[in-house]
């Protein structure tokens, strides 16, 4: 009974991807709705509707956590491969909140970004699973963890340096930056700030390492439809080089 429930729930037309959808959905809310705030430049980590809402799901991730860890065949490689999105999961910003904990402003700032993070995993799990195949998978997922360094290396570093900085007077300045670090290129705009000079040398080092994925990809794209044409053109040669079928006279 339990083996049976298992695989009906991880098929991918079944709960488990009923679940993932959901936390796809989720995290492209919160961090579209972070996004808002951090342009508008809002605290949004005292407003009480935002901690009910980082609440809520951070309880469903950590549901979705638990049922899956259940319901594996192979629960120590589950808990190895999913433990960073269990410790993401957790609503730290209103546990400090219950508690009344204070922090420091550049611990708070933080903060502020774990949601993001928790976002950003999520959304690459789910990239990663809707993929048709492991070649595209491993792809899709770099691609998205890619994306999603340097939207959120630019939200970042929008928020510390557009105070401090006369490069970077709006979003757009800092995404132009992010793009342009991250391609090694690098752009007109330097940092201020020690975070900003940090993520400075991590986006480049990040490029260097994840663009040789797409030359790998698209050749192994080549390499196959070469194949394909090679056995496609191999099938029609044996066909039209076979001996002819010499039909029977009927006679003894």
């Amino acid at each position: 009974m339990k083996s049976a429930l298992s695989d009906f729930v991880y098929e991918k037309k079944g709960i488990y991807g009923v679940l993932h959808v959901i936390i796809l959905l989720l995290s492209l809310f919160l961090i579209i709705s972070i996004s808002i705030d951090t342009f508008k430049n809002l605290p949004f980590l005292t407003q009480g509707s935002y901690l009910k809402i980082q609440l809520w799901i951070c309880t469903f991730f950590i549901f979705d956590f638990i049922l899956e860890f259940f319901l594996s065949h192979r629960k120590l490689h589950y808990l190895r491969t999913h433990f960073i999105f269990l410790i993401i999961s957790i609503p730290y910003i209103n546990i400090f909140d219950y508690y009344h904990i204070v922090f420091s402003p550049e611990i708070r700032y933080f903060l502020r970004f774990i949601p993001l993070i928790r976002g950003g995993y999520a959304l690459a799990i789910v990239v990663g699973w809707l993929s048709y195949n492991k070649a595209s998978s491993l792809f899709t997922s770099y691609l998205t963890m890619l994306l999603a360094t340097v939207y959120f290396s630019s939200l970042i570093f929008f928020v510390l340096e557009h105070k401090v900085n006369p490069l970077v007077p709006d979003y757009g300045e800092a995404l132009w930056w992010a793009f342009m670090d991250v391609t090694t290129v690098g752009s007109n705009i330097y940092a201020v700030t020690i975070t900003g000079k940090v993520l400075s040398v991590l986006l480049a080092a990040l490029g260097m390492m994840m663009f040789p994925i797409f030359t790998v990809y698209v050749t192994s794209l080549v390499q196959k439809a070469n194949s394909e044409k090679k056995d496609l053109y191999q099938g029609k040669d044996s066909s039209t080089t076979s001996s002819p079928v010499v039909p029977s006279s009927g006679k003894s």
